[in-house]
């Protein structure tokens, strides 16, 4: 890949304007779903909150200038996303447009998958031993030591959207690693189940998607967008309408940062593959990288493999990603927190002959779906249930 130059970033922001606007007057305006905290970090029945992450090392070459977030963000809107917020990571590989889907995958994923030092699975150990819940806290720990997706929400204001960004960004860069995003703030999230939110609106999302692309734009990186939002107009079709456009416009936005998108096409058991090509084509996937599958869900690879090739073929060949994270012990009957679920093959960056990219760790193990077969609220750690998903964990 070749570097990005001042110039060249100038022009990726524009883009990223460009499209924002487009999709600001393009995209209808669904209710907001009610507010929640679907990635918390708080132990189920924990008598002491989980201490606050340290903050991430800035140096390397790659890292960015060490400015505040606020000032981050006041130049984000002060310029209106006519240049780069950020001079000082011109100097990262940047993909374009026109190479998102033909850039090999050994180098999309260069260096391989990011482990975050202060995710959440490291800060919940930390709490856990502290507390002297010795078996909790090995299991978080372990769980911490595989590369798990950074997931991006409503739960953090705009200060602590760049931060969370700019850290995980600037600790894999220290070690040359590749680090995953997922995007979930879409509005009506969860068609208001246990992970209701989101924004507002589309044209609040649209700007918060923006001002992610800004962050993300001129680094390596990929980002799975928007876990379930397609899959689910199958459920709500009255609160969905104009999902399609409102994802296509999010997706033009990361694609023309120069970032990969791998867009959220449920499951093997969910949305038949030619319905799902459809939505897929509707969102943009051929400005995309391409599409995810099991995101939080227990199929096996192989079911999900078959259902991702007949998705790639209807699409024109678009690359996939499959989430490994607790589909171990295969199908258990129930999405939500299933019992006797565990961890999957760890992730890996795969170079076959099939159009799979690679075996990611999207959902957060351990992380509860929600209020179900004995879990604390979406996103909050459900600390015994962990124990059970590294018991019972894939061999390999």
């Amino acid at each position: 890949m070749t570097h990005m130059t001042p110039t060249t970033r100038a022009a990726v922001v524009i883009g990223v304007a460009v499209a924002l606007t487009a999709g600001l007057a393009a995209a209808p305006s669904p209710a907001r779903a009610a507010p929640v905290d679907p990635h918390a970090n708080s132990v189920a029945t924990s008598p002491a909150p989980v201490a606050p992450a340290p903050a991430p090392a800035t140096s390397g070459a790659t890292a960015r200038s060490p400015k505040s977030a606020e000032r981050a963000i006041a130049t984000f809107v002060s310029l209106g996303a006519t240049r780069s917020p950020d001079p000082a990571s011109s100097a990262a590989p940047a993909v374009t447009p026109q190479t998102i889907r033909t850039t090999p995958t050994t180098k999309l994923f260069a260096g391989g998958l990011s482990v975050d030092p202060a995710g959440e699975a490291a800060r919940t150990a930390t709490t856990l031993s502290s507390q002297g819940r010795t078996a909790e806290a090995a299991a978080a720990r372990t769980i911490a030591q595989q590369p798990v997706a950074t997931w991006l929400g409503s739960w953090l204001d705009d200060a602590q959207l760049v931060k969370k960004i700019d850290g995980t960004i600037a600790t894999a860069e220290k070690v040359g690693k590749t680090p995953v995003f997922v995007t979930y703030n879409i509005p009506n999230r969860d068609c208001g189940s246990h992970s209701a939110g989101g924004s507002a609106d589309n044209a609040g999302y649209l700007r918060w998607n923006a001002l992610v692309a800004s962050r993300l734009a001129g680094h390596r990186v990929a980002v799975v967008v928007e876990p379930d939002a397609l899959s689910l107009i199958s459920n709500c079709p009255e609160q969905t309408g104009g999902r399609e456009a409102t994802i296509a416009s999010a997706v033009a936005t990361l694609a023309d940062a120069g970032v990969p998108a791998y867009i959220d096409a449920g499951n093997s058991n969910w949305v038949p593959p030619q319905t799902m090509a459809a939505r897929l084509k509707a969102a943009g996937v051929d400005r995309a990288r391409g599409f995810a599958t099991n995101v939080s869900n227990y199929y096996p690879v192989e079911a999900e493999r078959a259902y991702a090739e007949k998705v790639s073929q209807a699409t024109g060949g678009a690359r996939y990603v499959i989430d490994t994270s607790r589909n171990g012990r295969g199908w258990k009957g129930t999405w939500c927190n299933a019992p006797g679920a565990g961890l999957g093959v760890a992730p890996s960056v795969q170079s076959g002959t099939t159009r799979l990219d690679a075996l990611l760790w999207i959902k957060t193990p351990g992380a509860s779906d929600g209020q179900c077969n004995g879990g604390p609220a979406a996103g909050k750690w459900f600390a015994s249930y962990a124990v059970q998903l590294v018991a019972n964990r894939a061999a390999g």
